[in-house]
């Protein structure tokens, strides 16, 4: 088995890092690759867009030929998992920013996203929060991080912040807006895991 993290910008290490530990956890023999070009997303059992700045990003998978094969992955029904930038990528619409650069989002997730929610770089934070999938809080990094305005009647919130929801599951597709790959806390990279394991 072999899962991919998108590595042309953005957090790539810490994914790799936080998917070997969960693997290692579990004892599943698997291989985390680090995807810079094309041809690798087909061979994948789990992919991961993490975070990063989000116009470059979907410039880079449109160039790469990577965003046609992470929507042909999606299709078969392949895990995804989008971190703060990836959850922007995923969505099928964004706000006046995201249109203003012509961001060519993958339109995967029936979501529409505001890209700069909780404000600049400098307005980073963690907070408490309460996720759906877990039994207890996870402490969620957020940098200079999108939000979910709205969502289709497909799509599960799994948990919200100020109103503005931070993370939602559709389908083999899982999006947040913060950053569970800067914690020590694995659960929800298990829960992507188990996304993978039981398709």
């Amino acid at each position: 088995m072999k899962i991919g993290v998108i590595a042309i910008q953005g957090a790539v290490s810490e994914h790799v890092d936080a998917l070997k530990r969960a693997l290692a956890e579990r004892g599943v023999d698997a291989e985390v690759v680090a995807i810079k070009h094309k041809g690798i997303v087909p061979e994948c059992s789990g992919i991961v867009i993490p975070g990063g700045e989000s116009t470059t990003l979907c410039r880079l998978l449109a160039r790469e030929g990577i965003a046609e094969e992470i929507k042909d992955a999606a299709a078969r029904g392949v895990p995804i998992l989008g971190t703060c930038a990836g959850l922007i990528v995923l969505a099928k619409e964004g706000d006046q920013q995201v249109e203003k650069t012509g961001q060519e989002l993958l339109g995967i997730m029936d979501t529409r996203v505001n890209r700069n929610a909780f404000g600049r770089q400098r307005d980073s934070f963690e907070a408490e929060l309460k996720v759906d999938i877990l039994d207890s809080p996870f402490t969620g990094v957020f940098i200079r991080a999108p939000g979910i305005v709205s969502c289709g009647p497909g799509v599960r919130v799994l948990s919200r912040l100020d109103d503005m929801i931070i993370a939602a599951e559709q389908g083999n597709v899982l999006a947040l807006a913060f950053h569970p790959e800067l914690t020590d806390d694995l659960r929800i990279h298990q829960y992507f895991l188990d996304k993978i394991l039981n398709c």
